[in-house]
C-alpha cells in the first residue's frame, strides 16, 4: 500500500471524489456540487492505494497557523477495519507536523469516535448535527 499526497484535478483525485461519494454521501442521499469540490483546490489531499485502486484517503485544511482539520475521511468499506485507516491517520498527522501543525481538529461522525479515540483523538464539543447526522468536534495534540 502506498500513501501520498494527491494532485488537485488529478485521475487520483478523481478517484478520491467517487470514494468521497460512496463512502460519505451516498448513504445519506446527498452529492457534492461545484462548490464543495472547489474547496479542495487549495488544501492538502491524501490518499492510500493498492496499484492504481484507492482504499482510503482524507483532507488536511489548515484552519489557523498550527492548526489543521481533517476532513473527508474515507475508507472503502471491504478494507475497513484492516488499519488502512490509522495508516492513513498518521501519513495525514505526520503531514501536518511537517507543515507547522500543532493540533488536528476534526468534525467527527458519533459512529466514528472510538476509531478516533484509539488513534489519541479527544471529544471537545457536545454533539451537532451536520450532513443531517450527529457529529462531535474531536481534537489531537501532535507535539
Amino acid at each position: 500500500m502506498a500513501i501520498k499526497i494527491i494532485d488537485y484535478g488529478s485521475k487520483e483525485y478523481d478517484q478520491m471524489i467517487e470514494l468521497r461519494k460512496s463512502v460519505l454521501r451516498k448513504p445519506l442521499g446527498l452529492t457534492y456540487s461545484k462548490e464543495d469540490l472547489e474547496r479542495d483546490k487549495n488544501d492538502l489531499l491524501i490518499g492510500a492505494f493498492e496499484e492504481d485502486e484507492i482504499l482510503a484517503c482524507c483532507i488536511l485544511t489548515q484552519n489557523a497557523p498550527g492548526t489543521f482539520q481533517l476532513r473527508q475521511m474515507a475508507v472503502d468499506q471491504k478494507m475497513q477495519r484492516n488499519g488502512v485507516g490509522a495508516a492513513i491517520m498518521h501519513f495525514a498527522e505526520n503531514l501536518a507536523k511537517d507543515s507547522g501543525g500543532r493540533d488536528v481538529v476534526m468534525h467527527a461522525r458519533k459512529t466514528a469516535i472510538g476509531f478516533y479515540e484509539k488513534l489519541g483523538y479527544a471529544v471537545v464539543s457536545d454533539e451537532f448535527s451536520e450532513v443531517g447526522i450527529p457529529h462531535v468536534e474531536m481534537r489531537k495534540d501532535l507535539i
